[in-house]
């Protein structure tokens, strides 16, 4: 069984960092690694670069505006495509069209009056166009 104070990080997973300015002996002392002259040798001189690059990266990003609505929206179905799935008499809400693969999940739908129609179907729980609840009616359907 192991015991906390025998607990020791992996080889490896803790390095010793460079210590450098301590002496010319040490292989890293008179400029510290950091090379001769310039704002990157100089204490504090690298973080303004970071800003440079990053004022860039700023103004080639397009502008975001407006917002994005939450607002759950019907997912439109023309009458062809229910005609062409649905035999007489069965029924059209969101579950059969759920199974039948119209929709991802049950949401609001709306069928629109595109296309041919001529089945016997009956409709519930669909928000509907005037054309096709009258197209739904012509061909004998009923709409709940």
């Amino acid at each position: 069984m192991s015991t906390i104070h025998k607990l020791k990080p992996n080889v490896g997973a803790r390095k010793t960092p460079k210590r450098v300015g301590r002496g010319n002996a040490s292989g890293k002392g008179t400029t510290a690694a950091r090379g001769s002259k310039g704002q990157k040798s100089r204490s504090g001189g690298r973080n303004r670069l970071k800003q440079k690059g990053f004022r860039n990266i700023l103004l080639s990003t397009p502008k975001l505006r407006g917002f994005k609505s939450f607002k759950i929206r019907a997912t439109a179905i023309n009458l062809d495509r229910i005609q062409a799935v649905f035999n007489d008499g069965e029924k059209v809400n969101p579950q059969t069209l759920l199974d039948k693969k119209f929709i991802k999940t049950i949401s609001p739908v709306k069928l629109l009056s595109g296309g041919e129609f001529t089945k016997k179907l009956e409709v519930s729980g669909c928000k509907l166009s005037e054309s096709a609840k009258k197209k739904i009616e012509a061909a004998g359907g009923k709409v709940l």
